[in-house]
């Protein structure tokens, strides 16, 4: 470890030093541990490979052709619901309108399908690019909860989507099984980079700053409000994209219903990865093991002849994702390096900043630099009244 000599010629290691300039303002100095993080994936990934066992045990067709095609188009559209709203979660502004968003552009694709994939997507991607900017700015302006405006926003997806009676049938267009394994492996990419890049301590730092540090209600800045407005419109986006994979992907017609369950499915699988509900901390391969969990197990359930509803699996991911985060928070914040010192004027006359490095206490033996004052009254003639530095001149008296 390296070390470097500070102005009173004391040694401070290289590890201390590279927090000196974090700022507490914007969250705790220091690196967070991500051994959490690992072990937790561990478990996931042990997770998935026995479900999957026991899915190939009972059904191997759902493993195999038209099956695993199917399969892996499911997982790529929840996985982007699930980054949709892993992404809103680490920047500190949950985005609970990324259910009906999808369920809203399932509806338009089914409607507009016969006219082509492109003419199709691109006006909704659009339409959702807008409404992610509009929630971003009630959100960031007002400086409101991003639960709170984006549960507004999904009440006005709503009634769009009520506004259909009955169900729409996929008019036609481009079978998307066809390129099951290009879609699956794009999800699997933009997932690992995307914690591997968030796993790094300026990004995630960036990313999470507007997590709040003291009072929730206090603005967290310019660069904080830029990154959550990018988050939300991003979050909108990747929705849409979702929700199109999940009805091209279907068999029946699409139901108008809120979607809100799909919210409660996405969010829970993002926390269930490891993604913290506080924003900011979130694992690396975390949402590829937790959104094939999830998507295997419902699989599997159908082979069992299990009917078992998305509000069901939904809320039994939250369950769970809510110890997860309370294990990322205890387990994956920074070892504190450094001490709180009062805020101030130090006895040199300079500002205190309010963080100090730490020091070795003094040696408990050492000698004070100024001789204390003696405090009894009654002294003998003989006595000064103070101790003194020489010795006392005895021709300073009368005798």
């Amino acid at each position: 470890m390296g070390y470097d000599q500070t102005a009173q010629g004391e040694s401070v290691p290289a590890a201390v030093l590279e927090n000196v300039f974090d700022d507490p303002a914007h969250g705790e100095p220091g690196r967070d541990r991500i051994a959490v993080h690992v072990v937790w994936e561990f478990l996931l990934l042990a997770g998935l490979a026995a479900l999957t066992w026991l899915l190939w045990r009972d059904d191997a067709d759902a493993l195999r052709g038209i099956g695993l095609q199917t399969l892996l188009v499911n997982v790529a559209g929840l996985g982007l619901l699930t980054l949709a709203a892993g992404l809103s979660l680490r920047a500190a502004v949950p985005n609970l309108a990324v259910g009906p968003v999808a369920v809203a552009a399932a509806l338009h694709f089914a409607e507009q399908s016969d006219r082509g994939v492109r003419e199709a997507l691109l006006p909704a991607l659009v339409v959702a690019a807008l409404g992610g900017l509009a929630l971003a700015l009630a959100v960031v302006v007002l400086h409101v909860p991003g639960w709170a405006a984006s549960l507004a926003g999904a009440a006005g997806v709503v009634v769009y989507i009520e506004r259909r009676t009955a169900p729409v049938v996929l008019q036609g267009g481009y079978d998307f099984r066809r390129t099951a394994l290009y879609l699956f492996i794009g999800f699997a990419a933009v997932a690992v980079l995307g914690g591997l890049f968030g796993a790094m301590r300026p990004v995630r730092r960036l990313v999470g700053r507007f997590r709040p540090v003291a009072d929730p209600a206090r603005r967290r800045g310019g660069v904080a409000a830029t990154v959550a407005a990018l988050a939300l419109i991003g979050s909108t986006v990747l929705a849409t994209l979702g929700g199109v994979l999940i009805v091209a992907n279907g068999n029946g017609p699409v139901a108008p219903r809120s979607g809100l369950d799909w919210s409660v499915l996405a969010i829970g699988t993002a926390m269930l990865a490891g993604t913290s509900a506080y924003g900011r901390r979130g694992g690396i391969f975390g949402t590829l093991f937790a959104v094939s969990l999830v998507e295997v197990f419902l699989v599997w359930a159908a082979a069992q002849g299990w009917t078992i509803s998305r509000w069901a699996v939904g809320g039994a991911t939250l369950g769970i994702g809510l110890l997860v985060t309370r294990l990322v928070e205890a387990f994956g914040r920074p070892r504190q390096a450094f001490v709180p010192a009062e805020v101030g004027p130090s006895g040199d006359g300079t500002i205190s900043t309010g963080w100090a490095l730490t020091r070795p206490p003094e040696p408990a033996d050492a000698w004070p630099s100024v001789l204390p004052v003696r405090t009894d009254t009654t002294v003998d003639a003989w006595d000064a009244p103070r101790w003194e530095s020489e010795p006392r001149r005895w021709d300073a008296d009368d005798r």
